[in-house]
């Protein structure tokens, strides 16, 4: 989480820096590798949740196909 200033209102904003891709082949590796279980299957691909993770990268050398990258 990290505060960013709007026309002099500063506001919680959620920046994820691990995103997955749609070259995601939901084989659940990053899930398994998640040390916080930030990351759980969805409807087509698996998913980060921004508010769970710490951004620590552990998923990202997990990917087989390098489906996760900074954001």
């Amino acid at each position: 989480m990290r505060l960013a200033v709007y026309n002099s209102t500063i506001k919680e904003v959620n920046i994820m820096a691990y995103k997955i891709s749609d070259s995601c082949i939901s084989c659940g590796s990053c899930a398994e590798g998640c040390p916080v279980g930030a990351i759980s299957q969805g409807d087509t691909q698996y998913n980060i949740d921004a508010d769970a993770c710490i951004d620590c990268g552990s998923c990202a050398g997990t990917c087989p196909v390098g489906a996760i990258s900074e954001g």
